[in-house]
């Protein structure tokens, strides 16, 4: 069994402990049954993969949280799904009873039925019954009467004590099932080292504690002082699944096995029993433990008595070696001391050998000394003839080089004054062209003027006229009336 699987939705959650994030969620399950055709062609076969995904595709936009198989013949496949929320059951059975898939490389329709899965789960009549019946239990007593309940499948990481930690924690468990009344005792199986030795049979300790806790889920027992208590953690368990909501929001779920305690796990003579056997198998832990610190210091003595004696035959053979390496020494110093006589002989050879030749080569340098004396003196002289000739030469070139660059520089003088004669003409011209401008503009402007006052004298010279020939008019026009 997976220890979780992820929950997108959470709205039909109801709260367990929400101190330690766990909370109860509805079982939403359902059986699809797909009837399967007669296979006629020998070899060919039907892939469930491909029912599961033609499945899911019918009930879209919903979706699966699980689907598997559970029983798969040749007449039919049996699948079994959850959905996210217990809403979604009827419509998605509606989607997928009665309805028909066709598979690729088949032509007959394969029949699907669907219909909402029972949740088995214990019932009243059933804890009532079976601890009535019972012939070695008393129902007065705690733990051989309905007061216990057994849990397997449950996350380790739910119940820890701490984040860090792997191991469920009875303390924190008590705690979340104080919920549906007050606890008597709680147990996790998996926590005691020597019950798992004492259930697989193994009485090695070691091996025993290494595997601890090392499982996703974990098996529990919780004993309820009041009946009530028990019953209201079956009936608020029945049907339900655990699902546990992070600090960051996302949200997991766990089938988990919910069950009253038939084994009278937590009885005062189970408990009696276990104690027994762990005393057993720690008086059993204390021999072996004895047992293997003997065998401990007779194999630490046999490896000192090992040991030294390995010594004694390495400090014979370092004695030996040393005697060896002695004699090999005095040999090789007797050998040395020729070989220092003959390379001191050879030495003072080689010495009187080589003053010999620095006596030689000194002579010779000395003769090489005075030819380059004698040579750099004809140099000399050569070289100083050579200089009077070569200053002349450069006194030559120098004063071609002069005359040169004065006449160069007399051709940019020329050129520079005939540049600024071109320019002081150029400029000449331009000042002479703008005033035949400012000449022309003065002369008409002087014409508009005086055609403007002729016109001026000659609009007068009319008004004088009208005003003549009115005044006559009036005279005439007055002296008419006497005639």
């Amino acid at each position: 069994m997976a220890a979780s699987t992820p929950c997108l939705d959470t709205t039909e959650a109801v709260e367990l402990y929400p101190q330690q994030g766990l909370w109860l969620k509805p079982i939403a399950r359902l059986n699809v049954s797909v009837s399967l055709p007669q296979l006629k062609t020998p070899g060919k076969s039907i892939s469930n993969w491909e029912v599961m995904e033609r499945i899911k595709a019918m009930v879209k936009p919903d979706a699966f949280s699980l689907l598997k198989v559970v029983k798969s013949t040749l007449e039919f496949i049996r699948f079994e799904g959850e959905a996210e929320a217990k809403s979604l059951l009827k419509t998605m059975v509606a989607r997928l009873d009665g309805k028909t898939i066709k598979l690729s490389g088949f032509s007959e329709m394969l029949k699907v039925r669907a219909a909402e899965a029972k949740v088995v789960f214990p019932t009243r009549h059933e804890w009532d019954s079976h601890f009535r019946d019972a012939k070695f239990m008393n129902e007065t007593v705690a733990g051989e009467r309905p007061d216990t309940v057994h849990f397997e499948g449950l996350p380790c990481k739910w119940f820890t004590a701490s984040k860090d930690s792997d191991k469920a924690s009875e303390h924190v468990l008590k705690k979340v099932f104080a919920t549906f009344g007050e606890v008597r005792r709680v147990d996790i199986p998996m926590l005691d080292p020597y019950r798992q030795e004492n259930r697989t049979g193994n009485f090695n300790t070691f091996s025993s504690f290494s595997s601890l806790g090392t499982s996703l889920t974990f098996e529990a027992y919780i004993q309820f002082k009041e009946y009530i208590g028990f019953v209201n953690c079956m009936e608020h368990l029945k049907g339900m699944k655990l699902m546990y909501k992070g600090d960051d929001g996302k949200a997991a779920t766990s089938n988990i096995k919910v069950d009253f305690d038939k084994s009278g796990h937590l009885s005062d003579k189970a408990l009696r029993k276990r104690r027994l056997e762990r005393a057993k198998l720690q008086e059993l832990e204390h021999q072996r433990e004895e047992e293997k610190r003997k065998e401990r210091e007779e194999e630490e003595r046999k490896k000192e008595e090992e040991r030294k004696k390995k010594e004694d035959e390495e400090k014979e053979r370092e004695r030996k070696r040393e005697e060896k390496l002695r004699r090999r020494e005095e040999r090789m110093k007797y050998r040395e001391e020729k070989r220092r006589e003959k390379k001191l002989e050879k030495k003072r050879e080689e010495e009187q050998r080589q003053l010999q030749e620095k006596i030689a080569q000194e002579e010779r340098r000395i003769l090489i000394a005075q030819r380059k004396l004698e040579s750099i003196r004809l140099l000399t002289e050569l070289f100083k003839r050579a200089k009077v000739v070569k200053q002349q030469q450069e006194v030559q070139r120098l004063e071609q080089e002069l005359e040169q660059e004065r006449l160069r520089q007399l051709a940019i003088e020329r050129r520079k004054k005939e540049e600024e004669e071109l320019k002081k003409k150029k400029e000449e011209e331009r000042k002479q062209k703008e005033l035949q401008k400012k000449e022309e503009q003065l002369r008409e402007k002087l014409v508009r003027g005086l055609k403007k006052r002729k016109y001026k004298e000659e609009e007068q010279h009319r008004e004088e006229l009208r005003q003549k020939i009115s005044g006559q008019k009036l005279k005439s026009a007055v002296v008419m009336p006497h005639t």
